[in-house]
């Protein structure tokens, strides 16, 4: 007998999933991956012809690392149907426990409401984390980001000089038509919602509902959070993965780097695709189609195949003999064919004896035509030839009244001339 396979694997009485990935299947593409894309990437260093002197050496490992912490590890989801209607311009967040942001040298722009000199002395503030404070670089509120960066080549020079945007939820709603394309339409940059409000107002309905006005964007003082929950926030907020959704049956996910180690990629990956299916997927594990990850430049590792390529029984047509679908096909085909076809324009009545006559003729073997159609045919070639003769001579007479308008306007002219230089 031919080796079997299992495409998916049964859950333990306590998930309440009937389906869960298998560690170490993840666990072996990751390290697949992983090896794959280091090996590539030394081919293609040693087929260079020119080599950088500031490459990494073989020897040394860190080195290496830093080249290949730029190449990313996707988590590529397809689902049974759309996994939403409409493309959302809000990334969502999963929590992973290896966090994508952890570079001190990536820079980061944090978007508040007004005024913004109450965040700015949060983060400030000497019970702030230094480590965190070094990398905002900049602190905005969104009323100097609308007048300030109005023209589309100031937006891209904002979105040039940070790596990373966040963004107050309160104010998140008014960026798209702020910001633009320059950030929504490449979505490796749109801004992250962050928390960033004191616990009170996050209590308070009624000032959730005034924050929610496009018109009032203003808040105060004591309405911005405390240093250390900030902080909290902001880190919470990188050490998550973001999701874009679109109206697709395809969601890519980053969940790691070239550069790390295969069990961090592989716990990232159970953490992304449980937060995917229990917040994203529509009714979880069923509407899942498939589960890959891959590389830039790569091929898909297969990590879960669905055993049933549909959602629902209404997803199923039900079986019609082969003869009835043909003749339905063939009817359908007719009908259409029917519709395209031109109106022939209606004859007139001798026109319709003539070829009457003319089919009756054919159908009897008959080597000469009657004397009355005949004679028939003769009139109406007379009639052809004089309506000719007419359309031919009328186009003449158009001509040479065309040519005696010219001359004669011509002459008109001359004469104007002749007149203006005897005055």
């Amino acid at each position: 007998m031919a080796q079997t396979t299992t495409v998916t694997k049964a859950a333990p009485a306590q998930s309440q999933s009937p389906y869960q990935l298998d560690k170490e299947q993840t666990l072996k593409a990751s390290r697949a991956l992983l090896a794959h894309i280091e090996n590539e990437k030394r081919n293609k260093d040693s087929k260079a012809e020119k080599r950088n002197l500031l490459a990494s050496t073989e020897g040394s490992s860190d080195e290496e690392g830093i080249e290949l912490s730029d190449v990313p590890i996707w988590l590529v989801l397809t689902t049974k149907r759309h996994i939403i209607d409409k493309k959302r311009l809000k990334p969502g967040k999963i929590s992973i426990p290896h966090s994508l942001n952890t570079s001190r040298t990536s820079t980061i722009c944090l978007i508040t409401a007004d005024p913004q000199r109450s965040f700015k002395n949060a983060v400030a503030n000497p019970l702030f984390p230094a480590h965190l404070r070094t990398r905002i670089t900049r602190v905005i509120a969104i009323s100097k980001l609308r007048s300030k960066y109005k023209p589309y080549e100031s937006k891209r020079q904002l979105f040039s000089e940070h790596d990373i945007f966040l963004a107050d939820d309160r104010i998140v709603a008014l960026l798209p038509n702020i910001l633009g394309k320059a950030f929504y339409k490449s979505g490796t940059k749109r801004p992250v919602t962050v928390n960033i409000a004191a616990e009170d107002e996050r209590k308070s309905k009624e000032k959730e509902k005034k924050m929610k006005s496009r018109k009032d964007t203003e808040v105060s003082d004591h309405s911005v959070a405390s240093p250390e929950r900030l902080a909290n926030e902001i880190t919470r907020t990188l050490s998550t993965a973001l999701v874009h959704l679109s109206p697709s049956t395809c969601t890519s996910i980053r969940v790691g780097k070239a550069s790390w180690d295969a069990i961090k990629v592989a716990e990232n990956i159970d953490a992304a695709v449980a937060g995917l299916t229990t917040k994203f997927v529509p009714k979880g594990w069923r509407g899942v189609r498939a589960i890959h990850i891959k590389g830039p430049e790569t091929a898909a590792l297969p990590l879960w195949l669905a055993d049933e390529l549909w959602l629902d029984e209404s997803d199923i047509l039900e079986d019609v003999p082969v003869g009835d679908e043909v003749k339905a096909i063939e009817g359908s085909r007719e009908k259409t064919e029917g519709t395209s076809k031109k109106r022939k324009a209606p004859e007139s009545e001798e026109g319709t004896k003539a070829q009457k006559k003319l089919k009756g003729a054919k159908k009897g073997n008959e080597g000469e035509l009657p004397d009355d159609l005949g004679k028939e045919i003769a009139l109406r070639k007379e009639k052809l030839k004089k309506q000719k003769a007419e359309a031919k001579e009328e186009a003449e007479e158009a001509v040479v009244t065309k040519k005696a308008m010219r001359a004669k306007a011509a002459d008109d002219g001359k004469a104007r001339a002749k007149t203006k230089k005897s005055k």
